[in-house]
């Protein structure tokens, strides 16, 4: 198949990166109005998402990451590529059979009595059939797509080639997102996709961790028929927490359920350990009793002690109300860049959290969206690369919990779900003390303080914040006009073969290398600026 070809797959993507960037910049050049480039970008984002539909694979995955980050990118680009589902077309049946034999090391039905050649599911790195047991037992066979490992390989030197030239070439802004890091976590978790025998882990993992609670099913796994490329589970089976006629048949309430999909990840966000990152509406189940299935644990992301302990800190703080905590322990996060100022993200942390139901509902809560947004945006404030793949976590549950009981308020429902979470941890005091803190008479000194501190503070900010924005626009001007250079000699270029002018031509070619030696020289300075900026700002 074509999308299957290497130089196909390569020439694709790089065409659309380039394509893309030589666009940006040319709307950057002739300064278009803030309605063009909100077409622009939406222009952008149907073409990136018909070409990683194209091409499925790993390009997929990529751009339900991507799709997360509207703290980044624009929002119309956002809305066209949010919804991508990782559904691809099944693989010839052919190719499975070989597989499974190769993997098996003997025929099919030496391992089974029967298998559907029909995909129950199929995704970009695995496919699912049904079968059954020479002992009667249904199973689930997760299988790996054919070339699968070549494809991903292509597409991670892609990768790298888009990374190098965006790290070097294109102007990201200080609070942009590390690519190189971002890059090294995805082929992490891709490499771990791969590889069935961690998938295998992490299932016995989560079956471990649960097995004492009576409201989550984790499917059984049968070790000796799984390989790296095969993986044999229990086959269990469950309604979608999305199929509401369905759910209602359920003994458990909606409320109930939502709570109960509160309690299982909760502690997964907040305990050091391994996190379910890819719980959408397919890998999680309801069982006739009302049981939470838990499937796929393919992607899976862990979080560190230090994490754990401050994300514990922050939500107790949201609940306490105290916003100073909770400041410094976004701070511990690395959610806020140096330069922020804390007094100010503190009070617009209070605003946010004093929203009463009965406003928001009164509210155009698209349009508050955007402009929250655009908040997170212009502030000093952007989310670690490291946590990108737990966001993504949080808002799928976020999501089922919402499509559930969308008449309940998410914090309503999770506040007493988190109280009861920590008293199980030993932590009730450290709650109350929370609590205490957030109380005005307890706060008045270190008011005070700040107070004092506050326009001292605030003219070195202010002075730190001009002289940084002065010289970022010094070097972006200087690649502006070596970009046009550039441009001007590839024109001059292109006038000198049609006319078979050499002077022409000779003139145009020395005008071409000097704007790309020019746009190298200060983009690599830009590089090193803002290295030392970052540096210093610690």
């Amino acid at each position: 198949m074509t999308k299957n070809n290497k130089m196909y797959r390569m020439g694709k993507v790089l065409s659309l990166f380039f394509g893309i960037f030589v666009q940006i910049y040319w709307y950057k050049i002739t300064k278009r109005r803030e309605t063009e480039w909100e077409k622009l970008w939406g222009k952008i984002g149907k073409r990136v998402r018909k070409t990683l539909f194209e091409l499925e694979g790993l390009l997929i995955k990529i751009g339900q990451i991507i799709s997360t980050r509207a703290d980044l990118l624009p929002q119309a680009f956002i809305r066209e590529i949010e919804d991508l589902t990782d559904k691809v077309p099944p693989s010839d049946w052919k190719d499975i059979q070989e597989i499974l034999e190769v993997e098996w090391n003997g025929k099919i039905t030496e391992k089974l009595h029967s298998i559907k050649r029909e995909a129950i599911a199929s995704a970009s790195i695995g496919e699912v059939y049904k079968g059954t047991l020479l002992n009667g037992a249904k199973v689930a066979i997760k299988v790996q797509r054919p070339h699968i490992e070549s494809i991903v390989q292509t597409d991670f030197r892609t990768l790298k080639i888009v990374i190098w030239f965006a790290n070097y070439f294109v102007p990201l802004p200080k609070g942009f997102i590390n690519l190189k890091v971002l890059f090294s976590e995805i082929k992490h978790v891709i490499a771990r996709e791969l590889d069935f025998f961690k998938e295998k882990e992490t299932l016995l993992y989560f079956k471990e961790r649960f097995k004492e609670s009576e409201m989550v099913q984790i499917p059984s796994v049968y070790s000796e028929l799984s390989t790296s490329k095969v993986l044999v589970m229990e086959w269990v089976e469950g309604v979608r927490l999305t199929d509401h006629k369905a759910i209602e048949q359920v003994p458990v309430s909606r409320k109930e359920l939502a709570q109960r999909l509160i309690k299982i990840f909760l502690p997964q966000w907040l305990e050091p350990g391994i996190f379910h990152a890819d719980p959408h509406q397919g890998n999680i189940l309801v069982s006739k009793d009302g049981k939470i299935i838990l499937l796929d644990f393919g992607m899976a992301g862990e979080i560190s002690k230090n994490d754990a302990l401050a994300f514990q800190g922050l939500i107790e703080s949201f609940l306490a109300k105290n916003y100073t905590k909770a400041v410094e322990c976004l701070s511990r996060l690395g959610f806020l860049l140096p330069e922020a100022d804390t007094r100010t993200i503190e009070k617009l942390l209070a605003e946010w959290m004093s929203f009463q139901p009965s406003q928001l509902k009164e509210m155009d809560l698209f349009a508050l969206k955007i402009e929250l947004n655009d908040m997170i945006q212009a502030l000093p404030i952007q989310v670690p690369t490291r946590f990108v793949f737990l966001g993504r976590s949080f808002i799928t549950i976020e999501g089922l919990v919402i499509n559930l009981v969308p008449e309940e308020e998410l914090i309503d429902l999770g506040k007493p779900v988190f109280i009861e979470w920590l008293k199980g941890q030993g932590n009730k005091w450290s709650f109350i003390w929370q609590v205490i803190q957030s109380q005005p008479v307890f706060k008045i000194f270190h008011s005070v303080n700040e107070f004092l501190k506050a326009p001292q503070k605030m003219e070195q900010l202010k002075e730190t914040e001009l002289r940084r924005k002065f010289q970022f626009t010094i070097y972006e001007n200087r690649k502006k006009y070596s970009f046009q250079l550039l441009l001007l000699g590839l024109i001059g270029s292109g006038i000198g073969s049609s006319l078979s002018n050499p002077l022409l031509i000779k003139l145009s070619l020395g005008v071409t290398v000097l704007a790309i030696t020019g746009y190298m020289i200060t983009s690599l300075k830009l590089k090193k600026w803002m290295k030392y900026m970052h540096e210093k700002r610690r």
